[in-house]
């Protein structure tokens, strides 16, 4: 990160969901760099282990906690392994995801259904509902960064369980910042493609295509681009920014 991000989030706690690859390791990693110690969740504990050493070789101190935050009945384990580790968290970043194959809308399974809604709306509800309501009593206050996608605004047929809880957590984004405003700030990052490795699974020259033909920036995200907003809302930079939804997107139409 550049150096203008060094400090900004010293002394801060930052727990990050699906932190051990893509967009969440990128920013796990920019948060250590702005002075954040880091806790790591994803299903996968060797993984997260992988991303809190890089943490720690920045010099500051991780957790790596393995959770499926579409499980309901393990997200109070997460933030009980939190606080208990640091005594606060000042950030909390939903960023776990994920999308499945179909043939046809009619082949969708109640249980696919449920897969991508539990992981992208019914867990983000909950983890914010326990750690929101910690910050909103502690002086401090916090700071909650949804991740959603340009999806939610721009629902695909192949997509559509996806991009609907994607819609959901952007109407989670306005309401938990009412209910715990004004001490918690409450804010979505709106992301467009970026090249994670989901990108395993595209017609990379289809996109690219696409992408030279239709998108501003005519190109997908860096990981990495997306953690000069994350910042932007974990920091006092957003002090009077909450309830907002904010594009990251290359300017896609």
């Amino acid at each position: 990160m550049p150096d203008l991000a060094a400090g900004v989030l010293a002394g801060k706690v930052a727990l990050v969901t699906g932190g051990s690859r893509g967009l969440g390791r990128s920013m796990a990693l920019g948060f250590a760099d702005a002075g954040a110690d880091v806790i790591v969740a994803s299903r996968k504990i060797e993984n997260c282990q992988a991303v809190a050493r890089e943490v720690e070789a920045k010099g500051r101190s991780a957790l790596a906690v393995a959770c499926h935050v579409g499980h309901w009945d393990e997200l109070g384990g997460l933030v009980e392994q939190s606080y208990e580790a640091f005594g606060h968290v000042d950030v909390l970043v939903n960023n776990a995801g994920m999308s499945l194959l179909y043939d046809s809308l009619p082949s969708v399974t109640e249980t696919m259904w449920d897969k991508v809604v539990d992981l992208n709306l019914k867990g983000p509800f909950r983890l914010t509902a326990l750690v929101g309501s910690r910050m909103e009593s502690d002086p401090r206050g916090g700071s909650i960064i949804n991740i959603s996608s340009t999806g939610s605004i721009r629902p695909a047929p192949g997509m559509l369980p996806y991009d609907a809880a994607k819609a959901g957590l952007n109407a989670l984004t306005v309401g938990f910042a009412h209910a715990f405003g004004p001490t918690v700030r409450v804010n979505c990052i709106m992301a467009g493609p970026f090249m994670t490795d989901v990108t395993a699974a595209w017609d990379i020259p289809a996109f690219e295509r696409a992408a030279k033909a239709d998108f501003a920036l005519q190109r997908g995200g860096q990981p990495d681009e997306i953690v000069g907003a994350a910042l932007y809302f974990a920091s006092e930079a957003s002090s009077y920014t909450t309830g907002a939804i904010l594009r990251v997107d290359g300017g896609i139409p």
